[in-house]
């Protein structure tokens, strides 16, 4: 990747590029590869019939409007091009097309989605392809195409439908990882973990994000194949432009499944959820029944020991006028009435089942 700068003898560095590749093809094969911007509007200009295909890598302000100049690329379509965040669109210019994809990656080591943003020029005789992230690798597209000059050579069409095909089966490895993360999560939920709610959280946000980089595409190829019809582009890239659609439209069943999944496994998790928490209440109560009973038993059997110990406190007092004091059958009768109070308690409290 030719991203940095150069350096000259004398130690004075060349201008930033952010040109990744260039080349000129000429029925389907590549004649010259310039090494700047200046080189490829120069070969291009000296080799009429052939086609540019320019590659760069978060180019700025100052390149894309040497080629909005150079290829009278429109001005909005260029403003969109250098701020990028940009939702996946088709516009069409004049006879320039405009597309804007978003591809995507997943991150085993993270578990988590890496999107990137890719825009596209398509002219008569030119393809521009802007980066602004590492995905998707089109060095490889490149490749492809260049090992099939019949197709690259149909012109720029076939360009952007290579790179359309390479971002939409880019979607399959990530719907894989993202269905993966979904058994993993109904594992988790009934096995109580507890960070299954925040995960669920997560794995939703990013299935609606890769939701709103996929379903636009729908729209994209299906404009596209009326244009196609309408310019009368190959008929051979016609189907395989068919086929990126079918690809697609699996692509937004896969992911309208995940989706439905989630909702069902974060209905589930919240009724388990609430379930435990019923349990728990439960056995909270159940604890706190059982306290109460062992509070009755011991209340019970302290008042059943109480009541003879206030009457033998009562006759352990030391005055001589208390009465039956000097009674001679005075102290069995203390014990008969100590034994009689805590009969009548016990009676009382089995009754009512606190012993």
């Amino acid at each position: 990747m030719r991203v940095a700068a150069l350096a000259l003898p004398g130690n004075h560095p060349l201008p930033r590029t952010s040109l990744v590749d260039a080349g000129i093809y000429r029925d389907g094969r590549r004649t010259t590869t310039p090494s700047s911007l200046a080189q490829t509007y120069r070969s291009l200009r000296e080799q009429p019939g052939a086609m540019a295909w320019i590659g760069l890598y978060r180019p700025d302000a100052g390149e894309l409007e040497s080629l909005a100049d150079e290829f009278d690329l429109h001005e909005l379509a260029v403003e969109d091009a250098i701020q990028a965040h940009q939702r996946p669109k088709l516009e069409r210019y004049g006879h320039t097309l405009f597309v804007v994809l978003r591809a995507a990656r997943y991150r085993d080591a993270d578990e988590e989605v890496e999107f990137g943003e890719l825009h596209l020029f398509i002219g008569p005789d030119f393809v521009i392809t802007v980066r602004h992230s590492e995905a998707p690798n089109l060095s490889a597209v490149r490749s492809r195409l260049e090992g099939e000059p019949e197709l690259l050579a149909t012109g720029p069409e076939a360009v952007l439908y290579a790179v359309l095909d390479s971002v939409v089966d880019g979607y399959g490895p990530v719907l894989a990882g993202l269905e993966n993360d979904v058994d993993e999560i109904e594992t988790e939920v009934f096995t109580g973990h507890p960070a299954v709610s925040r995960r669920i959280y997560e794995l939703s946000r990013e299935v609606v994000d890769l939701q709103r980089a996929t379903h636009p595409l729908a729209g994209i190829l299906a404009s596209l194949t009326a244009g196609f019809t309408k310019y009368r582009v190959d008929e051979e890239l016609q189907r395989h432009l068919r086929d990126v659609a079918d690809h697609v439209t699996s692509v937004n069943e896969r992911i309208d499944a995940l989706r439905a999944a989630l909702r069902d496994i974060l209905t589930v998790n919240a009724t388990l959820v609430a379930e435990r928490q019923n349990e728990e209440m439960k056995a909270l109560s159940e604890a706190s029944m059982a306290q109460n009973d062992e509070v009755k038993k011991i209340s019970a059997w302290a008042a059943i020991l109480f009541a003879p110990t206030l009457v033998g406190t009562v006759y352990g007092m030391n005055f001589d006028d208390i009465p039956e004091l000097h009674w001679t059958y005075g102290y069995p009768f203390a014990l008969c009435l100590m034994v009689l109070v805590s009969v009548v308690l016990h009676a009382v409290f089995r009754r009512r089942d606190w012993i």
